[in-house]
């Protein structure tokens, strides 16, 4: 099926990057929708818009791996492998999905055919028959509303799906004559879908050069078509035509617009693990505020109210204890007092 990649809409870069899930973990689906109030909003300003109510939550981004709008588009959130943020206890066992709906909205029949081949899609990659869920089934809420659960517990019936057309008029099956590959220039990747801070000086080279126009938000970290677009236009201003000229970098282009090629930076090592005796009740050091710092950065946050540390707080355990509980080298019963292997994957 298709599915509208975060690259196409846009999505800002993890607020640190959330756990990987193996499929054979997962084996639920989740159904979610917007809550009391109608949504308004459609295309990607949709899922621009939970991006940025999840992030104000601490949240490393969209928290469901799905969105589904009223048009039947499907949007990645964090996607199959990914660990959700949109149901305490069931994040690693379940698939969220949220059918872009609120208040007294009902779901279209595009929506809910969508949502359901999703559902197949889910069973088929998993190898198993996920339990269909509605958000009320892992936790106590009115989610997702009474039409969406009713429809949930009749076992999600709905009609043949078929791909909607992309919110921007495109057909989202990659036959655009848009250029969509990818070039490795001194160690970094270019070009459609490349990743990188690396990617968003680019996007800030061609505005200051004049080359922005095709921009509407950004430019960002994920290279998108609106990126070639405008690199294309430098590279005509350049005298390139044809290939030459298709919107992917090439070296000679890269440096007349940066002044010089930038490399791929090597990761910095994890701290060394303090040890224990600094963590839990009593515990007042920076290396509390270290923990909770990349506990954020790694979506796991939702504890705090206020900024991490450098006190510990029950906040501070509930975190660790979310975290360890997403890692199955840290199965069984969490503590929420990180150990040396706990230490170790958060920081890697």
């Amino acid at each position: 099926m298709k599915i509208i990649s975060r690259a196409i809409w846009r999505a800002k870069p993890w607020n640190g990057t959330p756990s990987t899930i193996a499929l054979s973990r997962r084996t639920e689906f989740f159904v979610h929708y917007d809550g009391g109030t109608p949504v308004t909003r459609t295309g990607y300003a949709i899922m621009r818009a939970i991006e940025a109510e999840h992030r104000g939550q601490g949240w490393a981004g969209v928290g469901y791996n799905f969105v589904v709008d009223q048009a039947g588009n499907v949007y990645e959130g964090r996607g199959w492998t990914l660990q959700g943020a949109h149901c305490p206890n069931h994040n690693v066992s379940g698939i969220g999905v949220q059918i872009a709906i609120g208040g007294s909205q009902k779901p279209s029949e595009k929506a809910l055919a969508a949502c359901r081949a999703l559902y197949e899609e889910a069973c088929r990659k998993t190898g198993r028959t996920l339990a269909k869920r509605g958000h009320k089934d892992g936790f106590a809420t009115a989610c997702p509303g009474t039409t969406l659960y009713a429809w949930v517990q009749a076992g999600m019936p709905a009609g043949e799906y078929k791909p909607a057309p992309d919110p921007d008029g495109s057909t989202g099956s990659g036959s655009s004559s848009i250029a969509r590959y990818q070039v490795t220039i001194n160690g970094l990747k270019y070009g459609y879908g490349a990743k990188g801070t690396h990617v968003t000086k680019v996007g800030e080279a061609l505005v200051k050069r004049g080359f922005g126009r095709h921009y509407t938000s950004g430019p960002g970290p994920t290279w998108t078509d609106v990126d070639t677009e405008n690199y294309s236009d430098y590279q005509k201003s350049l005298g390139y035509s044809g290939k030459a000229a298709d919107g992917v970098p090439g070296a000679d282009s890269l440096k007349k617009l940066l002044g010089s090629l930038p490399g791929e930076v090597t990761a910095k090592p994890a701290p060394p693990f303090p040890g224990a005796s600094y963590f839990g009740p009593g515990g007042n050091n920076s290396h509390i505020t270290l923990l909770g710092k990349q506990l954020v950065k790694k979506g796991f946050g939702r504890h705090y109210t206020s900024g991490p540390g450098p006190k510990w707080s029950e906040a501070d355990r509930k975190n660790v204890a979310d975290f360890q509980r997403s890692r199955k080298e840290l199965s069984g019963d969490p503590d929420g007092i990180p150990g040396p292997l706990t230490w170790r994957l958060l920081f890697s």
